[in-house]
């Protein structure tokens, strides 16, 4: 979650405090988030191969890189990244990741609820009022942040949230995480090219750029997916209430980002309803397991 919550610092920190253009700092991000994982996976089968373990194993392991993931999660995964840059011209790095957690969340439930999963009046209370909140923290007002960054980071709050859904079902989640950012890059290199008339190259920039592809969003996916599996649902989505927070935090103390009455209440309505939502669901699993045990 700090790996997180550090790509929204470290966004905001290049754009706020370098020359780095949105465009440029995007194509770096992807692009070096592409390769640390590309590294990480080659060595990773090296030491496979080394170990000597079944021939199986060896040969599923050798499986071409570009033949994992697929081009529509690419897409969203594009479009995830520009997006977030983009808005973090405008946004403070709290704002920012509460908009797009809120949006990852509701995009998610939402994609639920059309699947045929129901919410209980507890659950609905609290989606109600996490939307509540996300309406009212961009609402027109002198402390409502610029409405095209609020704008920007909810349309890839709903990227991101399709490109968790599709890799939802994933058996080798890394694998298909290295080659959607692969397949990613084109994507970014064409974004780079249109802006081309307002490319700024700044020497901090690329390397805020390099830490957040590298590190905290090609690395930090891996810790997580590492992690899933030793998580229930319900303590994953929980643990994720933690990066507005952190962000928050970060900004505050690392970029010295003013935090606002509007920023207090809207969080609270924020993580509070999704918080609802999620320990409504985690409840009604419980009380369905010992029920389906019992009828074994």
């Amino acid at each position: 979650m700090i790996a997180f919550a550090s790509n929204s610092l470290l966004c905001r920190a290049a754009l706020k405090q370098t020359s780095i253009d949105a465009a440029t700092f995007t194509f770096v991000r992807v692009f070096s988030g592409a390769a640390a994982l590309w590294l990480v996976m080659k060595l990773r089968r090296r030491l496979i191969v080394e170990r000597r373990v079944t021939a199986l194993v060896e040969r599923s392991s050798h499986s071409p890189l570009h033949r994992a993931g697929n081009w529509p999660s690419a897409l969203a995964l594009f479009i995830y990244a520009a997006a977030f840059s983009f808005a973090y011209v405008d946004l403070s790095a709290g704002t920012g990741a509460l908009l797009l957690f809120g949006a990852v969340q509701a995009t998610m439930i939402l994609w639920g609820l059309r699947k045929g999963e129901r919410l209980d009046a507890v659950q609905i209370a609290g989606f109600i009022l996490a939307v509540t909140g996300l309406v009212a923290l961009v609402f027109p007002g002198l402390s409502a942040p610029p409405l095209t960054g609020s704008i920007l980071m909810l349309g890839a709050g709903v990227a991101w949230g399709i490109y968790s859904l599709r890799g939802k079902g994933e058996e080798k989640p890394a694998s298909a995480t290295t080659g959607n950012f692969i397949r990613a890059v084109p994507f970014a290199v064409a974004l780079g090219i249109i802006f081309v008339p307002w490319i700024h190259i700044d020497l901090a920039g690329i390397t805020f750029g390099i830490i957040s592809g590298a590190i905290t969003s090609g690395l930090g996916y891996v810790i997580w997916y590492s992690a899933l599996p030793g998580l229930k649902a319900a303590s994953a989505a929980t643990v994720q209430l933690s990066v507005p927070v952190i962000a928050a935090t970060g900004g505050i103390l690392l970029l010295g980002e003013p935090i606002t009455l509007r920023y207090v209440l809207a969080s609270v309505a924020v993580l509070g309803g999704l918080a609802l939502v999620v320990i409504a669901s985690h409840s009604q699993n419980q009380t369905a397991s010992p029920a389906g045990q019992s009828r074994s």
